[in-house]
């Protein structure tokens, strides 16, 4: 198995694109929503996004709710809510969840929509711009909104390629973006985080590392789970974690164990969402 640690630096020249896209469209844009994956809320946060978004009124929308460990997931709520910010933990299938954003987004832009009001000047449309890192569920969230498909949705990062507007039903333009990463990862607990969601192509991390990751954090976090799905009582052996795997799903030759297909099994069960209710990161 493939123990090599190295550096990624992984930033494609569409993402730096991107950003410069979004600093020439920064002027006439009202709101934010930023997209954070619930199962990994700070792993899959845009470090330094503020730089090109600057002091514009966001929304950080915690997407898939309904596949994250909520009790964990609203811990972090509560730290984004205590550093200012506007927080929602949306279920991208459920429609009232909608609805809250919708509320709130109209609730910032009151104050100027009055102030026009008083100028005899008709409410604004309201132009949102939508960020986020690869497959934090954009697309889903635009697609809802505008209540038609007009961005692509794949379960695989890189769909969205341009910056388009997009008109919805409800006096809201959005601009989507491409998924962002930040210029340099280094292949760390964030990473694998990342890569175990699959906000990181697959070829950037080898996959036996990132299976690993997620039977530690089976292990560590939601033991029932991990006896569960797989049967295992607890993580001593990866070797003979990976046997016992491989014997259960039938990836083995000649008595051996084939290792990739194990590792892709782990790894699909999240990208498939057979394994729920979990949440990697911890405050």
């Amino acid at each position: 198995m493939n123990e090599n640690k190295t550096n990624i630096n992984w930033y494609p020249g569409h993402m730096a694109k991107t950003r410069r896209l979004i600093a020439e469209k920064y002027p006439y844009i009202d709101v934010i929503y930023e997209l954070v994956d619930a199962r990994i809320p700070f792993s899959s946060k845009i470090k330094d996004i503020y730089n090109v978004i600057g002091n514009k009124p966001k929304i950080l929308i915690m997407t898939k709710k309904d596949l994250c460990d909520e009790k964990v997931t609203r811990e972090w709520v509560k730290y984004y809510e205590n550093l200012g910010c506007y927080v929602l933990l949306l279920d991208l299938n459920n429609g009232s969840d909608y609805e809250k954003l919708i509320s709130l987004t109209h609730e910032i832009m009151m104050e100027t929509q009055e102030k026009r009001k008083e100028k005899g000047l008709k409410d604004k449309e309201i132009r949102v711009l939508v960020i986020g890192i690869p497959n934090v569920g954009k697309s889903t969230l635009i697609n809802r909104l505008c209540k038609k498909k007009v961005a692509n949705v794949g379960n695989n990062p890189g769909v969205t390629k341009e910056l388009n507007w997009l008109k919805t039903k409800s006096d809201i333009l959005l601009l989507d973006t491409p998924g962002i990463l930040w210029p340099r990862l280094d292949q760390g607990e964030v990473a694998l985080n990342l890569s175990a969601f699959t906000a990181l192509k697959q070829e950037v991390i080898p996959i036996d590392e990132v299976a690993v990751h997620i039977l530690q954090k089976l292990n560590d976090y939601y033991p029932t789970i991990l006896k569960e799905r797989y049967g295992i009582s607890k993580l001593k052996d990866i070797e003979e974690a990976y046997e016992i795997i491989g014997k259960k799903i039938g990836a083995m030759k000649n008595g051996e164990v084939d290792y990739d297909r194990v590792s892709l099994k782990i790894i699909n069960d999240i990208k498939n969402e057979s394994i729920k209710g979990v949440t990697f990161d911890r405050k």
